[in-house]
């Protein structure tokens, strides 16, 4: 691994000219190494961060990819990481025009990752230099405890998805004219929500009062707003008084709990594990928005990467080599997901929905479909809008907000169904719907959606732990339950009791006839608590 020539080094310097003039915003430092693909693939168990602390199981997934290139050889293009400054690298064997399109490829990345705010926890350091760091702790810790550094590692990796990245984000996204006193967030945070349990709609009268104060007494606003606040709650002082004196608990954090609250990992013999599970934890939550955000920043730098190589000049004489390079990237598949091809159209899509006036609700009520082919307001805004998108949404609100019918209809997409037929014993794949409510849903249900377990406080017997998993229609890959809760058990010195929903078939009824097909098994979701005691797992049904 070696850093580029001056030569390529000066095609990347051009494109960070161009493109900038189209719009892009990035740093102007930059790394750039040459790799093998030997290289690529010991770096990719790391997720491409060559300071990543060491683990057994990165060894293993070196020699499963290298196992599977043996059988189907194949040249990654570019890899780009989200540090101060952005790393990227590329592969020995590109030629220079293919490195102008990766480049800008790699450049809009870049301006994703400087600019999107689920990244902002990674916008105020240099995650490589703190790898290093939690590196050679760990290195230290492994040569003076042994084996038990990395079964500390496994048994926080095992949870290491139960960390409250929403609730870190939340934090640094307070604009200064908008800081509100820690009374006020005392107030609909905790009290409104958590002690008093207030309706939906009563909380949002609380907030529609506290704005209409603020409206008409300006700086007084929130005196004169918590003077008939305390005239409904006379508690609500010495509840605020009394919070002050508490830590918040992080009960959607399982990894922030347990560093919180476990006597276990307080004994002096075992601090050194807490350094563990903030390694894990912090490194989890660095990387939590890259997943979050995949077919957006894919999208995004597919996107750029076509119109901004297009319109370059030394894509002359490479037209078919870009064209299929390109279409190998981002071509759409009839059966599958390539978050390349559908984040690009969708980019492209709502940006002509913007410059036409299709985003607005006078369009959204037309039911003529000729009159919707025909309808443009010629307000050219979709430059733009796209890149408040690109600034403010992740994944679930690009799709939910902007995949709609007539993006289905323009790609002729559709959700494929998959029967096993009988005779030939072949698996069979048929178009089951066209909707593009059906294939939004398909798509959501793809996205990174990670289980929401809560510590439950109430529910804790004798020191015992008490998670209770928020069930949302999908439930837990039962294999893994035993030995989880087993390291979570470790962790916490004592039992474990976990709370969620389980399957269960109801049994159908026979056919009448030869002629009659059974239907299906009809499910019911039954509450179960799964107990981890001295290794030993039971379950019981609520």
């Amino acid at each position: 691994m070696e850093l580029i020539n001056q030569h390529t080094k000066r095609i990347m310097e051009g494109c960070k000219e161009r493109a900038r003039a189209a719009g892009l915003s990035f740093t102007d430092e930059s790394l750039e190494y040459v790799v093998t693909n030997r290289d690529l693939l010991e770096l990719t168990p790391k997720v491409m961060i060559p300071t990543l602390y060491d683990y057994w199981v990165h060894d293993v997934e070196v020699l499963r990819e290298k196992g599977k290139y043996e059988l189907y050889p194949h040249n990654p293009y570019e890899t780009v990481i989200n540090t101060r400054p952005p790393i990227s690298f590329y592969n020995d064997n590109n030629p220079d025009w293919l490195n102008v399109m990766i480049f800008y490829h790699v450049l809009a990345h870049i301006d994703f990752f400087q600019n999107n705010l689920y990244f902002r926890n990674t916008w105020d350091y240099d995650f490589t230099g703190q790898a290093l760091s939690d590196k050679r702790v760990i290195a230290k810790l492994r040569a003076e405890k042994g084996r038990w550094v990395d079964y500390v590692i496994e048994f926080a990796r095992g949870i290491d998805n139960l960390v409250d990245f929403h609730g870190e984000l939340a934090g640094l996204f307070i604009p200064p004219e908008t800081v509100c006193s820690s009374r006020l967030d005392y107030y609909f945070d905790v009290f409104l929500q958590s002690e008093k349990k207030v309706s939906v709609s009563e909380y949002i009268k609380e907030v529609n009062r506290y704005n209409d104060c603020s409206k008409s007494s300006g700086e007084q606003g929130e005196k004169a707003f918590f003077t008939e606040a305390e005239q409904r709650y006379p508690e609500l002082e010495a509840h605020f008084t009394r919070s002050g004196e508490a830590q918040p608990v992080r009960k959607r954090d399982l990894l922030g709990f347990l560093l919180d609250n476990s006597d276990f990992l307080a004994r002096d013999e075992n601090i050194w594990m807490r350094s563990i599970l903030e390694i894990v934890r912090k490194t989890s939550i660095f990387f939590q928005p890259q997943i979050r955000t995949k077919i957006l920043n894919e999208g995004w730098a597919s996107y750029w990467h076509e119109r901004l190589f297009l319109q370059d000049d030394r894509i002359r004489g490479h037209e078919v080599d870009f064209a299929r390079v390109h279409a190998g990237v981002t071509s759409m598949p009839r059966v599958g997901i390539n978050p390349y091809a559908l984040g690009m159209r969708l980019f492209s899509h709502v940006e002509e929905q913007a410059d036409k006036g299709h985003l607005s609700l006078e369009f959204q009520r037309i039911m003529d479909s000729d009159l919707r082919k025909k309808y443009d307001t010629g307000t050219a805004t979709g430059h733009d809008f796209i890149f408040s998108l690109r600034e403010n949404l992740s994944d679930y609100l690009f799709l939910k907000n902007h995949l709609d019918q007539d993006f289905m209809d323009r790609h002729k997409l559709f959700v494929a169904g998959k029967r096993l037929d009988q005779q030939r014993m072949v698996w069979q794949y048929y178009v089951k719907s066209r909707k593009a409510h059906d294939y939004q849903q398909m798509m959501l249900d793809s996205l990174y959606h990670p289980p929401v377990i809560t510590v439950d406080q109430t529910k804790g017997i004798e020191g015992s732990l008490y998670l209770n998993h928020t069930f949302e229609g999908k439930q837990l890959v039962q294999e893994y339950i035993a030995n989880t809760l087993m390291g979570i058990e470790y962790l916490w010195g004592s039992p474990v009791h976990l709370e969620t929903s389980e399957a269960e078939m109801a049994a159908s009824p026979l056919p009448q006839s030869d002629q009659e097909i059974p239907r299906d098994e009809e499910i019911t979701w039954q509450r179960v608590v799964y107990a981890m005691n001295e290794k030993v797992l039971s379950k019981k049904k609520l």
